[in-house]
C-alpha cells in the first residue's frame, strides 16, 4: 500500500449515515404509490436499479422512512440467510426500511463507487460485528460510523472503482441480454400454444425425482434452494453425505429443471440445471421434475413451468395454506392442466429453444469467470496491494 493512502473513519467520508422505516401495513393508502421503497432483502443486488414494493407519498410522510439517493450504498443490517451485510450501491433514489443503512458519500474525499466496492468486500466483517447469534444483533449506524476506511487519492479511487465497475458492467449486459433471450423463447413458446389442439397435465409431461439412498462415503454437489435464485451452479461447496441425511435427499441431472416449492424473492420458480456435473444432492426445498421424453423434451417443459398460467395457479395452490411460508409440491404441479402438441412438433419447438438456452448458459459461465476475476481483484485493490496509480485508465 502506498503511503499516499489515508485512515478515515466511514464517518468523515460520508455526509450521512442513517436508516429507513417501514410505513404501517394497517393503512393501504400508505402502500401502491410511485416511490420507490427498498427491503434489505432486495440488497442480494449489487446495483440497485428498481424496488419490489412502492409507497404513497402519505406513507413516506406519515413515517419514519428517509431517502437514499443515487451514489448511496446501502448496507442490510439485519435479514435472513446471507443478507445481512450485504452492500448495495443505488443507481435511483428510494425510500427504505428499518433494516437497511444508507451511506452517502462525501465526494470531495471519497469515489462513490469505491465507497461501495469497500463496503462489499467487507461482507465477513460485517457478518462478525453483527453475529446473529449473539446479543450485539445486527448491524447499527454507530457500529459503522466507528468503521476504518483507509483510501487513496481520489483519482486512484476513481481508477480502481472504474477496473471494477467495468466487469460488473459485463455481467450487468449478459444479464440483460438473457432476459431479452428468455422473454423471445417465452413469446416463440406462446406462439407455439396458440396452435395446439389437445389438452395434457403437467403429470403426463414430467417425472418428480424423489429420494435417494445416501452412501456415507461419496462426495456430493450440495445445491441450497438459496443458490437457485440465482441462477448460477458453481462453486457450491462439496459436503459429506453424512451430514446431509434427512436434509438433503433429492438427487438431480443435467437438464432436470429445479421448481423452488418456496416462491423466491424476485425470481421464478423454474431453473434449467446447464452444468456439465452429472449429479447433484439438493434441499427438500426444491422439486426436482424431469421431463417425460415420450411426451416433451426438458426445454420444452421448462418454458411449460415458467408460463404465467402454470406459475399463477401453482401460487394460488401454494399460498392457500397456512403458514408463514406455506410450501407446494409435485401434486399441486402434476393436476395443472396446459394446452399439447404431439413429440414430432414439440421437438421442432426444442431446436429453436435450445439454441436459446445455449447462448443464455455461455452468458451465465462468462459471468462466473467475470465474478470470480471481479472477487479475486477486489480486495487486493481496495487494500491497495495492486497499485494502479501509473495506470493510464
Amino acid at each position: 500500500m502506498k503511503s499516499e493512502w489515508r485512515n478515515f473513519l466511514l464517518e468523515d467520508v460520508c455526509e450521512k449515515i442513517y436508516s429507513g422505516d417501514t410505513p404501517s401495513t394497517k393503512h393501504p393508502e400508505y402502500w401502491g404509490g410511485n416511490l420507490k421503497w427498498l427491503s434489505s432483502g432486495e440488497t442480494s443486488q449489487r446495483f440497485i436499479y428498481d424496488t419490489e414494493r412502492k409507497i404513497t407519498q402519505l406513507g413516506a410522510d406519515n413515517s419514519s422512512t428517509k431517502l437514499a439517493t443515487k451514489g448511496c450504498t446501502v448496507i442490510a443490517t439485519a435479514g435472513q440467510g446471507y443478507t445481512r451485510g450485504q452492500a448495495s450501491f443505488l443507481m435511483t433514489d428510494t425510500y427504505m426500511n428499518q433494516s437497511v443503512i444508507a451511506c452517502k458519500p462525501n465526494v470531495n474525499i471519497i469515489e462513490p463507487l469505491f465507497l461501495y466496492y469497500n463496503l462489499d468486500n467487507r461482507y465477513e466483517e460485517f457478518r462478525l460485528l453483527s453475529d446473529g447469534t449473539s446479543t450485539r444483533g445486527g448491524l447499527s449506524g454507530w457500529i459503522l460510523k466507528r468503521m476504518e476506511v483507509i483510501i487513496p487519492p481520489l483519482q486512484e479511487q476513481r481508477k480502481i472503482a472504474g477496473i471494477l465497475k467495468s466487469l460488473d458492467d459485463k455481467i450487468e449486459l449478459n444479464n440483460a441480454i438473457n432476459k431479452n433471450l428468455e422473454e423471445q423463447a417465452q413469446a416463440i413458446f406462446r406462439s407455439w400454444l396458440d396452435l395446439c389442439p389437445n389438452k395434457t397435465t403437467i403429470e403426463e409431461l414430467s417425472q418428480n425425482i424423489l429420494d435417494y439412498t445416501p452412501n456415507t462415503n461419496e462426495i456430493v454437489k450440495l445445491l441450497n434452494s438459496s443458490d437457485v435464485t440465482e441462477g448460477l451452479f458453481s462453486d457450491i461447496p462439496f459436503v459429506k453425505n453424512e451430514k446431509l441425511k434427512g436434509h438433503f435427499k433429492k438427487r438431480f441431472k443435467k437438464h432436470d429443471i429445479l421448481y423452488s416449492e418456496i416462491r423466491p424473492r424476485n425470481h421464478h420458480y423454474g431453473y434449467v440445471y446447464f452444468d456439465s456435473y452429472e449429479d447433484y444432492i439438493c434441499s427438500t426445498r426444491l422439486m426436482v421434475i424431469r421431463a417425460n421424453t415420450e411426451k416433451t423434451t426438458s426445454n420444452v417443459l421448462y418454458q411449460y413451468l415458467l408460463s404465467t398460467e402454470v406459475e399463477s395457479e401453482f401460487t394460488l395452490k401454494t399460498e392457500s395454506r397456512s403458514g408463514t411460508f406455506p410450501q407446494g409440491n409435485y401434486a399441486d404441479m402434476s393436476s395443472i392442466v396446459v394446452p399439447y402438441n404431439n413429440i414430432d412438433s414439440q421437438q421442432q419447438l426444442d431446436n429453436i429453444l435450445s439454441s436459446i438456452r445455449q447462448r443464455i448458459a455461455l452468458n451465465l459461465d462468462e459471468n462466473v469467470r467475470l465474478s470470480k476475476l471481479r472477487d479475486t481483484l477486489l480486495p487486493r485493490l481496495i487494500s491497495g496491494e495492486l497499485d494502479v496509480s501509473n495506470l493510464d485508465l
